[in-house]
């Protein structure tokens, strides 16, 4: 299908959670509310169902898995595999691999990069990272900020050999120094963080946003929602703490405990920052461990933990694209959407089985 050809979308159109219309049309590529003109309106192919925004993965790795940076065939491999579970936008939270390449592709999701993972030395997964020691923490944030599409990654924490157990990488004032570069910059900052004592000088320091964040608590809960600090569960990922804690307990038995009791909180610990007013968004870590599209799953897992069907659809679409500064369904916008047999605010199951997949005004999935 051309670019040019026009589409008509009918049924349910879930512009936003309380907009809700019968029908948009899609013409030169952009979202219109309003029914063309002549053959336009004639010729326009018809798609019936439920449409929402492309979804959100806000925190996956194109172009990387659990050795490091892959090849050409496997990253289009990944970025394709988001596109077919609806997956339209995506946050890439830390790849050694050059994937500008897909900006030019018309038939592959859009992606937003943090550049490349920023870790302290030996304390993070083989090549994945910059691995660096605190005095060069500002310049890398530069540079990273520089490659990157508005946000930086780095590696809050890791195992500590010397422990065995969970510890903070960086110093406080390297972590304050840094983050004010990348805001000078004009980028924001992230970070892996699986420990509990991790996240109170991060916040301190003005990050904008904590990936997992598997170590909240009723103490630094209120400290998130007070600086309007972000977290992005990847609650699928979560779910293989177990293996890993089995994995790693001959070497770090400290560690892997450890690691057991943050997953089997981690429900408790989403639904009570959720709770508290911290602004939880969809991301399923894909292209470490993970296979890439899992992100129907990963809406799924915010309602088991207790989150409306609602907040968790917004998670994945309304909200997660203001918070990344995407347009939605609007007027104009680019015509980036997934279309549903069912109606996902009765169940957010459906979205692991988009009917029609719809992106730059095309549809490149379904039939």
């Amino acid at each position: 299908m051309t670019k040019s050809a026009v589409l008509h979308i009918k049924g349910r159109v879930l512009v936003e959670p309380e907009d809700v219309r019968d029908e948009l049309w899609v013409v030169e590529g952009r979202i219109s509310y309003e029914r063309p003109t002549g053959a336009l309106a004639r010729d326009a192919r018809t798609i019936e169902g439920w449409a929402l925004p492309g979804l959100v993965d806000a925190h996956c790795h194109v172009g990387l898995d659990a050795h490091g940076a892959v090849d050409f065939a496997t990253t289009e491999r990944q970025a394709l595999a988001e596109r077919e579970a609806g997956a339209l936008l995506l946050r890439d939270a830390g790849s050694p691999s050059d994937t500008r390449w897909i900006d030019e592709r018309e038939d592959l999701p859009r992606i937003i990069r943090a550049g490349r993972h920023i870790a302290r030395t030996k304390r993070y997964i083989r090549n994945y990272a910059h691995e660096i020691e605190p005095e060069e923490l500002v310049a890398y944030v530069a540079r990273e900020a520089r490659r990157g599409d508005g946000w930086v990654k780095l590696v809050g924490d890791w195992i500590d050999r010397d422990t065995g157990d969970l510890a903070a990488c960086w110093p406080r004032g390297a972590v304050e120094a840094a983050i004010a570069e990348a805001h000078r910059l004009g980028a924001r900052v992230t970070a892996h963080c699986f420990a509990e004592e991790t996240l109170a000088p991060l916040v301190e320091a003005g990050i904008d946003c904590v990936e997992h964040a598997t170590g909240l608590t009723e103490e630094t809960i209120p400290l998130f929602a007070e600086r309007g600090v972000a977290i992005v569960p990847t609650l699928v990922n979560i779910a293989t703490f177990p293996t890993l804690a089995e994995r790693g307990e001959g070497r770090f038995p400290r560690w892997a405990d450890h690691m057991r009791r943050l997953h089997a909180r981690r429900y408790d610990t989403v639904r009570a920052a959720y709770d508290a007013g911290v602004p939880v968004f969809t991301g399923t870590d894909a292209g470490g461990s993970l296979p890439h599209g899992l992100i129907g799953q990963e809406v799924a897992e915010l309602v088991k933990a207790g989150i409306p069907a609602s907040a968790a659809l917004s998670a994945a679409t309304w909200g997660a694209r203001a918070w990344l500064g995407r347009p939605g369904l609007t007027e104009g916008a680019p015509a980036d959407l997934v279309v549903y047999e069912a109606d996902p605010r009765q169940d957010v199951r459906v979205l692991t089985a988009p009917r029609w997949v719809v992106l730059r005004g095309r549809v490149v999935s379904g039939s």
